[in-house]
């Protein structure tokens, strides 16, 4: 059994802070809810179904990272059914690449707000068509829009470390094999900032009160 390791953000002070993902959990997500009532009424345990898919897009994410980079990915961890699911995002993944030529700057990279006080691991940041352009790869059934609020706090993130961002988009590679490649391009992603913010306060006040 693969044991989850949840990566720790701290600010200079040492204190900890939360991470975008945890921030964005206080959100109500009603297809979540109805995708786990579902399982339910079909005899399925939603919370194997969704570790499941968790270990699958975890590797899906490596194996990308291993794409750009020429590493090797240690697949000993996963299961068989695991392993061909993830390979299958990869190859979507490189239908994306041959349209998009992209030049890695950072990957699977660790930011923290200091002025926010949040933290995040960002997928990529790379050129393309001359542009700086930050990607996040998703391998769920749908891009939901609580994931453009997780992007623009990434964006946040890189900002507030220097790097210069152009452009910001989603790249969903699906788990199965009739699924093709998704892209979203982000748009104005101010108000999904805002909308990011409120939910950090949110997050903050919660803490204090408990």
């Amino acid at each position: 059994m693969k044991t989850a390791i949840h990566t720790v953000y701290k600010l200079k002070s040492g204190d900890r802070v939360p991470s975008v993902t945890t921030v964005l959990g206080i959100l109500n997500k009603p297809n979540l809810l109805d995708w786990a009532w579902r399982c339910g009424c079909e005899g399925k345990d939603y919370k194997a179904i969704r570790d499941q898919a968790a270990d699958i897009g975890t590797l899906a994410h490596a194996l990308v990272v291993g794409a750009l980079t020429g590493e090797k990915v240690d697949l000993t961890e996963y299961s068989q059914e695991q392993i061909d699911k993830a390979e299958t995002c990869l190859i979507k993944y490189y239908d994306w690449l041959k349209e998009h030529p992209i030049e890695p700057i950072l990957l699977e990279t660790q930011f923290v707000s200091e002025i926010h006080r949040f933290g995040g691991t960002i997928d990529c940041l790379a050129k393309l068509n001359g542009s700086l352009v930050l990607i996040d790869h998703k391998t769920s059934k749908a891009v939901w829009p609580e994931m453009f609020y997780q992007l623009a706090a990434y964006r946040q993130l890189l900002r507030e470390a220097g790097h210069q961002v152009d452009d910001c988009r989603i790249v969903r590679i699906g788990r199965d094999p009739e699924e093709g490649f998704e892209e979203r391009q982000s748009g104005n992603l101010d108000k999904a900032w805002e909308l990011f913010t409120h939910c950090l306060a949110v997050y903050q006040l919660q803490k204090e009160v408990k």
